[in-house]
């Protein structure tokens, strides 16, 4: 059995291969069938193989209830999997945060920092503007730790903005 194959598509493979050895004339004891499904299963069905060893006879089971136990396996299993997906980890709240959720609710944060988002865009935006007047480049003095009004050297283009350099 693959890694990501279901036990239906897996039954299905079985009996497949259980009725071309009987059409070629050699049947396929119930038993063996068992064992070997059992044993070919990936390891994430070990502790289901090795509770329906413990618990049940191998000799008598037929395969239509091991498949069954085994889907009711996969399936929990794969349910288990789905919620963990969904979960958050390392939440933290301190008592300004509980103090603020109890105001406004879980949307109403949201909406005001959707709302901030917006307002540092559109501050941003303005900054960039200032900072390139006429398409000229600006440079800042580290030097001297102040900021010197726009410079533009007068070999370079000055239709040309390079942004702001730190060095």
């Amino acid at each position: 059995m693959l890694e990501d194959e279901s036990i239906q598509d897996y039954h299905l493979n079985i009996l497949d291969i259980a009725n071309a050895f009987e059409s070629l004339g050699e049947k396929i004891a119930e038993e063996k069938l068992v064992r070997t499904i059992l044993r070919s299963l990936p390891k994430r069905f070990d502790m289901k193989v090795t509770a329906i060893e413990e618990a049940h006879s191998i000799s008598s089971m037929k395969v239509d209830e091991l498949i069954g136990s085994l889907q009711n396996f996969e399936l929990v299993v794969d349910n288990r999997t789905e919620k963990k997906g969904k979960s958050i980890a390392f939440t933290s709240s301190t008592k300004n945060d509980v103090v603020l959720e109890d105001c406004m609710g879980n949307e109403g944060l949201s909406e005001d920092l959707v709302l901030l988002g917006k307002q540092f865009n559109i501050i941003m935006k303005h900054v960039i503007k200032r900072h390139r007047p006429n398409g000229q480049n600006i440079r800042f003095n580290n030097d001297q730790h102040t900021r010197n009004e726009e410079y533009v050297k007068p070999d370079e283009k000055s239709n040309q903005y390079k942004g702001v350099q730190c060095h």
